[in-house]
């Protein structure tokens, strides 16, 4: 039901911009007030969530790790998997935010027969990580309708995705992956019973979402066609505060447009800010020098502490009645009738 409900709301959503085409004041509220809100509501949404992650106490040291780590000059340590240096932090956040290493590290778990089983999941990884390459260098490709003129490494970034020159215009393998990888992490949801029970709305409306806007932008380059001098007209308008609306936009591009701003609207709200979580994750931002450096919990409230020598002066008579031995002089020497005894 969660499935069928958002694939139900971003029809919704698709009916709603074919809508907005076919009517002039509609069209207009669309191409010019609508980014403009999106944009707004997806600055300030995320700001504000990254400094209420900021500004979070961290009292304890937390760090996740899976190696050795570093203590005597002998015992090699794992300095990738258990930073102790901030170098070490950078490193392994670098691979964690650039090539998923710990979803890489991850193994998928199933009972079969009353046994667990331990499976890799290359598939998940290779899939998510070519969908957040895809869409990154998507884009960028998208800069250069706000961009005048087009910075050069746009044009490269361009000329590599078309490189094949498969079909007029030039297929882009971007597309092509981005495409397939959401159509493959939709598909792992429906498959797994477990996963499809622990399934909320919110992740199958991301997934749908995400790939309506794909199979959009497809059929505008590839099908439909789309005059790319007014929708660069069009943004350039928006980057200089400008708005307005030519008439040759056509309505796929409408339905285009409020899809991108519905996601860039919902961002802020969803699971998808890990985006911006993953820097602040005090697992992940911490270097492991426990062993180096003492970690005191801020928090921790002053207790009236009873030192040993306190509590044997409070109970010496009933000590040396029961034979107990008694410290003299911060414990150098047992007390000689308690030895005796």
């Amino acid at each position: 039901m969660n499935a069928l409900y958002s694939l139900l709301a971003v029809l919704v959503l698709v009916l709603a911009g074919f809508a907005c085409g076919q009517s002039e004041p509609a069209r207009m509220a669309l191409a010019t007030f609508v980014p403009y809100a999106a944009f707004t509501v997806l600055l300030v949404g995320f700001c504000c969530r990254v400094v209420r992650w900021a500004l979070a106490p961290v009292p304890f040291h937390i760090p996740v790790t899976c190696g050795q780590q570093k203590s005597l000059a002998w015992i090699r340590s794992a300095k990738f998997d258990n930073p102790y240096t901030r170098w070490g932090v950078v490193s392994r956040m670098a691979a964690e935010v650039l090539l998923f290493r710990s979803l890489f590290r991850n193994n998928c778990a199933r009972l079969s027969g009353g046994r667990l089983i331990l499976g890799e999941s290359a598939a998940l990884w290779l899939c998510s990580l070519a969908f957040h390459w895809a869409l990154l260098l998507i884009l960028l490709r998208h800069l250069r309708l706000f961009l005048e003129p087009v910075p050069e490494f746009i044009n490269a970034l361009e000329r590599l995705d078309g490189y094949f020159q498969i079909g007029a215009p030039p297929l882009y393998l971007s597309d092509v992956i981005l495409v397939a990888a959401l159509a493959y992490l939709l598909y792992r949801r429906f498959r797994d019973p477990a996963l499809r029970y622990l399934s909320l709305f919110s992740d199958y409306f991301a997934l749908f979402l995400l790939l309506a806007i794909g199979i959009t932008g497809i059929l505008m380059r590839y099908f439909t066609g789309v005059d790319i001098l007014n929708v660069k007209q069009f943004a350039l308008g928006l980057a200089a505060f400008r708005p307005n609306a030519p008439q040759a936009l056509g309505t796929l591009f409408l339905c285009h447009l409020l899809l991108v701003c519905a996601l860039a609207a919902y961002l802020p709200f969803s699971k998808l800010m890990h985006m911006g979580g993953v820097f602040l994750s005090p697992t992940r931002n911490l270097a492991n020098n426990s062993r180096s450096r003492r970690h005191i919990n801020p928090w921790n409230a002053p207790v009236k502490t009873h030192t040993y020598a306190e509590w044997e002066e409070e109970f010496r008579d009933k000590m040396q009645v029961a034979g107990i031995p008694l410290d003299i002089e911060n414990g150098t020497e047992d007390d000689g009738n308690a030895r005796t005894n």
